[in-house]
């Protein structure tokens, strides 16, 4: 690292240095308004959700209007002539339940959650907090809503069908009564549809829930698997569970087998798996049993599910070649509950790991009512990774799957005859690179017109293709472009078309930007049904004949609009959030920037954020926040009044997010650089991007740059001083995969190929520490179960064998990520740079 060669005067006792107008940067100031920008900018935008609630003939609904403070108001939108007003008139609604309350009600805080129209359109149900009312509106006489009451829209408060939680609403509580009969297991579906236990609700208790709006619970018998999904809306709800609010089986819920799937369609047969082999039996009148296997063992056998052809003619099930089982050890040095350390010991596969081989066995009816093997070659999957979605035809006279081969390099869709086990290719992607399954592939079949929607970069983008189900042949091409899909939301095989979401379909935009459009099977009719310059979410009318569109930018504060379904077109603008009080703080807008990367001609994308007390005379140090996963693109896209980067930036910094190359959703080639190379990071496009930056504002000073990041991330910022130590100078590394064969095997195999190759070693911050120049500060969890914490403890003994110096912080009982989730480990990252590019002593304490 090159010293930083500044001036420096003694002010309070502290020696400062002075680096060209950088005076006063990392003081005690500074660090108060590091500490609170998160709590100085919540809640200082106006307006930024809208969740409609449609009513039932479809052309009009309403919405509650979130504001500051707990403010709200209730409006209705008439979407065919594109007009919105209030849903009734807010302050004779207070007055109304003043009165009734024996209370003062603000007709900007009404105790209200959520309201719904009956047919009349005279009366409204009012619900929220203490109490429930319906509303006259001819006369605006208010009434606690009747119990039982005909009119009451009541109905069942469950969900039909689980879906994951929802972010953005108001914190809440609910009460949960159990009066099912038996007891109940209360589970939360988190955002990821991941489900977190809660314990037992027993018969006939009632437990009152601490929740948000828009979290999904589920009360579940242990026994039956029926269960009750609710969806939290109004604070103070009481939620009650009788024996008719538990439904049939949870099709939600993954599960390793179906009873199902052990008996034929026609219910004549079942199928066991008895000491690793198959045993079919008969279930009809003279029950009988066969043996179909024998050679089954313990490391190699039969087991998991069936897969019974449509006429109840046939089976295919797997037979399971195991692996090697790696197990890795943590330990736990001060556990809360004793004195002495806890060994903590769990399964993770690793690169070049032997990994469990899973492969179809077909069995078929014959004479005499007895099943006889038809065997299969498996020429067409000799390696798989995996081998899944699997389906016979409707004829049953063929199956198929998908094969995803160990390296991730051929991807096909298999086909085996039936009479006579002979398999096929019918679609196949191949790649001298990779081909990204995880992020990347959709598959579906049409059995009514005997078709398959595939997804492929073969052209250089990700798109969708159309081929015959039967021969396999390739009718068209749905999508193309210099343009990627980023994802399948809907196929409607009546209208044969496709909804799906794209980015750089406008190619005046940012790329990554999301639009949603419509196109048909054989790529003809695409409509791009949203234009507006930002990232987009979207919600649908029942009907499907409106939608709202939401869009923002990290430089814009969202706008809901409301278009047409059938072809997009804006009917008219809902809501615009309103930033000003959040501009009033001093807040800086960060800004997006563009420049060319390393090959002078490809745009690559970021974003720069400022302090509040940016003084474009003064001269900043900058820091890059790097997260260079291929498995996306990780520069944000859409409106946050708080960015941690930005709180970064408050200590006297310019701080960037960068997308080089290497990163997700562009064209296969911006994404192949990262292939047996994750030490390249984009960082020649980086480096670009900030130099190009540097020319244009002149006050970033590129003699003092730091970087930091986790996970790989923290990889990638120790790669830096590795590989670009004359660029940075000081880095932050968190949690990091040092070394790709130590980390876990799907992820690092997908970009770094199999068999484990010298391209590990090259990309290898272990193998590579002896190049280490500028700071280095390590951190990492002892009980980290996503990155094997022993990774950051290898790359810390190379650096000390070769001498080099460094910090290295392991936090007890602390998992993955714990530099970002830890306050104490975020004020010391702020502190390395403060004293490392400021040259000046934190003032953080």
């Amino acid at each position: 690292m090159k010293p930083i060669s500044t001036p420096a005067i003694l002010w309070g006792g502290i020696l400062v240095a002075m680096n060209s107008g950088a005076f006063g940067q990392g003081t005690v100031a500074d660090y108060e308004r590091y500490r609170s920008l998160n709590e100085r900018t919540r809640n200082k935008v106006k307006s930024v959700r809208v969740e409609p609630h449609w009513f039932s003939e479809g052309d009009r609904f309403w919405y509650r209007r979130d504001l500051p403070d707990r403010r709200r108001e209730f409006r209705v939108v008439d979407a065919i002539r594109g007009e919105r007003k209030v849903a009734f008139d807010h302050g004779r609604v207070a007055e109304a339940l003043s009165e009734l309350m024996g209370k003062p009600v603000n007709e900007e805080r009404l105790p209200i959650d959520a309201i719904e129209f009956v047919d009349s359109e005279d009366k409204v149900f009012l619900r929220g907090r203490g109490g429930r009312w319906q509303l006259d509106l001819k006369t605006y006489q208010v009434e606690e809503e009747p119990k039982g009451s005909a009119d009451s829209p009541g109905g069942s408060p469950f969900l039909k069908e689980a879906r994951p939680s929802r972010g953005g609403g108001e914190e809440i509580h609910v009460s949960f009564v159990n009066r099912s009969g038996s007891d109940l297991v209360l589970e939360w579906i988190d955002p990821s549809g991941d489900r977190t236990r809660y314990g037992i609700l027993k018969m006939g208790e009632q437990r009152h829930q601490h929740t948000f709006e828009r979290h999904v619970w589920v009360a579940r018998n242990a026994k039956t698997g029926k269960r009750a999904i609710y969806e939290a809306r109004f604070d103070g709800d009481e939620v009650v569970i009788s024996k008719e609010d538990l439904e049939g089986e949870p099709k939600d819920r993954k599960r390793s087998e179906k009873p199902s799937d052990r008996h034929s369609l026609d219910g004549r047969w079942e199928l066991r798996f008895e000491d690793h082999n198959v045993t079919v039996r008969f279930l009809g009148d003279g029950e009988k049993e066969q043996e179909l296997t024998s050679d089954g063992t313990p490391e190699h056998g039969y087991r998991g599910r069936a897969w019974w052809s449509p006429d109840s003619k046939k089976f295919v099930v797997f037979r399971r070649q195991e692996g090697e089982e790696r197990i890795v050890h943590l330990v736990e040095s001060s556990p809360k509950d004793q004195v002495q350390p806890k060994l903590h010991s769990f399964p993770y596969r690793k690169p070049g790991d032997r990994i469990p081989i899973s492969k179809p066995h077909l069995f078929v009816l014959g004479e005499g009512e007895q099943f006889r093997e038809i065997e299969i070659a498996d020429d067409l999957f000799p390696n798989p990774w995996s081998i899944s979605e699997m389906r016979w035809m409707p004829d049953s006279g063929s199956f198929c799957f998908l094969y995803n081969q160990r390296g991730h390099q051929v991807l096909r869709i298999v086909s085996v005859d039936a009479a006579t086990g002979k398999a096929r290719t019918l679609i196949e992607d191949t790649s001298p690179t990779f081909l990204d399954y995880a992020g990347k592939r959709y598959s579906r079949h049409i059995p009514s017109s005997g078709e398959w929607i595939w997804m492929s970069e073969r052209d250089g983008w990700n798109h969708l293709y159309l081929y015959d189900a039967e021969s396999g042949k390739l009718k068209n091409q749905i999508t193309k472009g210099e343009w990627v899909v980023r994802g399948v939301d809907r196929v409607d095989e009546a209208t044969r078309q496709i909804w799906f979401r794209a980015g750089g379909i406008h190619p005046d935009q940012d790329p990554y930007q999301v639009h949603y459009c419509r196109v048909n099977f054989d790529g003809t009719g695409l409509v791009t049904l949203t234009e507006s310059d930002g990232t987009h979410e979207i919600s649908w009318s029942p009907d499907r004949r409106f939608f709202l569109a939401t869009w923002s930018r990290v430089d814009h504060p969202p706008v809901v609009e409301l278009r047409r379904g059938d072809n997009g077109k804006k009917v008219c603008e809902i809501e615009r959030a309103d930033w000003s009080d959040l501009l009033k703080t001093g807040w800086q807008k960060p800004e997006r920037w563009v420049a060319k990367g390393r090959d002078g001609e490809t745009d690559i994308f970021g974003v720069i954020f400022r302090p509040t007390t940016f003084d474009p005379k003064r001269s900043y140090p900058v820091i890059e926040k790097i997260y260079a996963g291929p498995h996306s693109a990780h520069v944000p896209k859409s409106f946050r009044a708080y960015h941690s980067a930005q709180a970064l930036a408050e200590l006297g910094f310019i701080v960037v997010q960068i997308d080089g190359m290497g990163t997700s959703h562009r064209s296969k080639a911006f994404h192949d650089v990262a292939w047996k190379n994750l030490r390249d990071a984009g960082f020649p496009d980086r480096i670009r991007w900030m130099q190009a930056a540097a020319e244009t504002y002149p006050y970033l000073d590129l003699e003092r740059v730091g970087i930091f990041g986790g996970s790989a991330g923290g990889q990638n910022a120790m790669a830096a001083l590795l590989w670009h130590g004359d660029f940075y100078k000081a880095a932050v590394a968190d949690c990091g995969c040092h070394d790709n064969r130590m980390d876990k095997i799907w992820w690092n195999e997908l970009w770094m190929g199999w068999p484990v190759d010298k391209s590990y070693e090259k990309s290898s911050n272990v193998v590579n520490a002896h190049r280490l120049e500028g700071k280095l500060f390590l951190t990492v969890g002892e009980l980290d179960r996503n990155v094997d914490p022993a990774s950051t403890l290898q790359v810390a003994k190379a650096l000390v064998d070769a001498g080099k110096d460094f910090d290295l912080l392991v936090v007890p009982g602390a998992g993955h990520g714990v530099g970002d989730s830890s306050a104490d480990l975020k004020r010391r990252r702020a502190d390395f740079f403060v004293r490392h590019l400021h040259g000046v002593e934190p003032r953080s304490r």
